[in-house]
C-alpha cells in the first residue's frame, strides 16, 4: 500500500515539475535568459544544431530559479501532497492526527524541500554548476528516459556547458533529511532514517526529470498567462538562438 502511494508522489511530483515548465519557458525566453541541468527545461543535450551555443544563465535568473524553486506553489502543493500521506499513515507517529497535526508535517516536508533546494543551488554556485534540466534532443523512449536519469546527477560546467557529475545534487536531498531528523523530529529517529528519507527524494528528482522530459508541450500555457512562471528551467534554445561567431 505504501508503495502505490509511493508512485502516485513520483508521479504527482513530476507533473508539478513538467507543469513549473510549462509556465518558466515563455518568461525566460522573452529575458533572454539561459540555464542547465538538475530540474528545469528545455534545452538540448545531445547533438545541438551547429548554429547554436550553450549560455550560462544570469545572476538574476539563478536568484529568480531559487525563490520559486523553494518558495513557490509547487513546493507548497508537493508539501501538501507528502503531508498527506505522512498523516494517512500516522509519520511519525508522535505527531498525532488532527488538523494541528497535519500542519506540522506539511511545514516539516516544506522546509526538507526548502533546505535541499537552498543547498542544492549554494554549492552549485560555490562549484560553478548550471543545475537546471536540458531535455534532450534524441529520439527514442528508452534514450530520453536515459537522459532524464543520468540528469538527476549531472549538471553543466564551463562557458562550453559540459557535462560533469554533480555532486550538489547528490548530497541536497540527504542535507534536507539530515537537517529534519535531528532538527524538529523525534529523538528516536537516526542517520539511518534521514539516509532512507533522502533516497525517497532522490527518486522524487528523478521523477521530476522524466516528467521534464516527456510532459513538456510548450510555453503558451494557462500557467504562463497566470504568471506562475517557474525559472527552474532551461530555455528553448530554438526560440533563443545564439550569435553567430564572426
Amino acid at each position: 500500500m505504501k508503495m502505490r502511494w509511493f508512485v502516485f508522489l513520483l508521479l504527482a511530483y513530476g507533473s508539478l515539475a513538467a507543469l513549473s515548465t510549462l509556465a518558466s519557458a515563455q518568461l525566460l525566453v522573452n529575458s533572454g535568459g539561459s540555464s542547465s541541468s538538475s530540474t528545469g527545461v528545455l534545452v538540448s543535450t545531445a547533438n545541438p544544431p551547429p548554429d547554436l551555443r550553450y549560455m550560462r544563465p544570469t545572476q538574476t535568473t539563478k536568484l529568480h530559479n531559487y525563490l520559486f524553486d523553494a518558495f513557490g506553489p509547487y513546493p507548497i502543493v508537493g508539501a501538501g501532497l507528502t503531508a498527506g500521506v505522512n498523516q494517512a499513515y500516522k509519520t511519525p507517529p508522535e505527531w498525532g492526527q488532527g488538523v494541528e497535526s497535519y500542519g506540522k508535517r506539511f511545514g516539516s516536508d516544506f522546509g526538507i524541500f526548502a533546505i535541499s533546494t537552498t543547498t542544492r543551488y549554494a554549492l552549485s554556485e560555490a562549484f560553478h554548476e548550471d543545475s537546471l534540466y536540458y531535455r534532450c534532443e534524441c529520439k527514442g523512449v528508452f534514450r530520453r528516459l536515459s537522459h532524464a536519469v543520468i540528469s538527476t546527477l549531472t549538471a553543466r560546467r564551463g562557458d562550453d556547458g559540459h557535462r560533469v557529475f554533480s555532486f550538489p545534487a547528490l548530497v541536497a536531498p540527504y542535507v534536507g533529511s539530515m537537517t529534519a531528523v535531528y532538527g524538529w523530529y523525534p529523538g528516536r529517529y537516526n542517520y539511518k532514517d534521514a539516509f532512507r528519507m533522502g533516497n525517497c527524494s532522490m527518486l522524487v528528482y528523478v521523477g521530476a526529470n522524466v516528467g521534464l522530459e516527456f510532459l513538456y508541450s510548450g510555453p503558451h500555457s494557462w500557467l504562463s498567462r497566470m504568471h506562475l512562471n517557474n525559472g527552474h528551467g532551461a530555455p528553448d534554445s530554438s526560440a533563443n538562438p545564439s550569435p553567430k561567431n564572426p
